[in-house]
């Protein structure tokens, strides 16, 4: 039995790291044993020295939130304290759990007479239950500044490090030797930093304020994480770099929006969504298509030719793009639909008010995945 079990893990371990799927053809594992230069090739062992970095910055952004993020929302004038709490009152706690948490005027009616309460305490009282659900302000700003710093850093280090890379400024450089492409330190460092947040908020997420959309978050990050892993292992990781950059330089934007959203500061959370709807727009439906998929399909195709794992990639690839053209229509969409709603008729003129935005961006940005190439990105992004 123990020899069936054995033998059986062996044909599924041998299918799972199977050379005819992960490498070109005549390239084995073994081509890569104490070769290359620097840190060497991407092997999968080293996605393990990921999860105790990842439990590191779980740690940093526990004390950043509490020693930087916190104070900085105090002093923008974020309160330190949860709604108001609605009255105890068990009859409508059960309708308010198991009926309705919008009752109609015909429930209030009848709640107003069975509690001998006015209709419209009764209607305080709903208000104040469901903002009581609503998560502070204060904690959702704490979490918007560590994820914009994060974001802010790790693109200032990623557009550092590939300014001085020559496939930055020639794509077909990503294929070029390929698959004999050695680690420098400089590109494993912003690999598995890349790929120990998202694990980071893979943790976070049971403990962090929960949202509709949990699921569509969990999945989110579970399918960035399956991608940054697949291109490490089969070494894909410079045009890795550049899409990982690439989506960067939108997320952080994202999040300063947040920031002056939850600060009220409604002028500059205006102009920040507006520069990064631009900003999204030009990278995911222009650069994107024009420079990555480009050389993943077609210089990659010219220089090493197609093989199983290329085209399994190179459909992630093409999926998320198909996400960011629905993406980008949604925010058109809706904001176009904003400032309609925003014109505000005066005598013998009509105005259009941008601070319609504040209701579309209290709605859409926590729509947004938040920030990388994934499956359901790939799924803020």
């Amino acid at each position: 039995m123990a020899t069936a079990a054995a033998g059986a893990l062996g044909l599924l371990w041998g299918w799972l790291w199977s050379e005819r799927f992960w490498l070109p053809q005549n390239v084995s594992w073994a081509n890569f044993e104490g070769q290359g230069d620097g840190y060497g090739y991407p092997r999968a062992r080293h996605i393990l020295s990921v999860f105790p970095l990842a439990a590191g910055v779980f740690s940093v952004r526990l004390l950043f939130e509490r020693f930087i993020a916190k104070p900085c929302a105090l002093h923008v004038g974020i309160q330190d304290s949860g709604p108001y709490q609605a009255q105890p009152n068990a009859i409508l706690e059960k309708v308010f759990m198991s009926i309705t948490k919008y009752p109609d005027e015909k429930r209030l009616e009848g709640l107003s007479k069975q509690l001998d309460w006015d209709v419209r305490k009764i209607q305080c009282w709903f208000r104040h239950r469901r903002n009581q659900d609503k998560p502070p302000t204060l904690t959702k700003f704490c979490e918007s500044m560590w994820r914009f710093t994060f974001y802010l850093c790790i693109f200032c280090y990623g557009i550092r490090f590939l300014w001085s890379s020559p496939w930055f400024w020639d794509t077909r450089q990503c294929w070029h030797s390929y698959p004999y492409q050695p680690l420098t330190s400089g590109l494993y460092y912003y690999y598995i930093m890349e790929l120990a947040f998202y694990w980071s908020l893979m943790f976070s997420q049971f403990t962090d304020i929960k949202r509709k959309d949990f699921l569509i978050m969990f999945l989110h990050h579970l399918a960035t994480i399956g991608l940054i892993t697949f291109s490490y292992i089969n070494n894909m990781v410079r045009v890795g770099t550049l899409v990982l950059c690439l989506h960067d330089v939108s997320d952080f934007l994202l999040e300063a929006a947040k920031l002056a959203n939850y600060a009220k500061y409604q002028r500059l959370c205006d102009t920040l969504f507006v520069i990064f709807s631009a900003v999204f727009v030009v990278t995911r439906l222009g650069i994107y298509p024009f420079w990555i998929l480009n050389t993943t399909l077609f210089e990659s195709w010219e220089i090493i030719g197609p093989y199983r794992s290329w085209w399994l990639f190179n459909g992630l690839l093409l999926v998320l793009q198909v996400l960011h053209v629905i993406w980008s229509y949604l925010i058109a969409r809706i904001a176009f639909k904003a400032l309609i709603r925003g014109k505000v008729t005066y005598p013998g003129r009509i105005r259009p008010r941008l601070c319609t935005l504040h209701s579309f961006l209290t709605s859409f940005l926590f729509s947004m995945p938040g920030g990388s190439w994934t499956v359901s990105s790939l799924a803020c992004v």
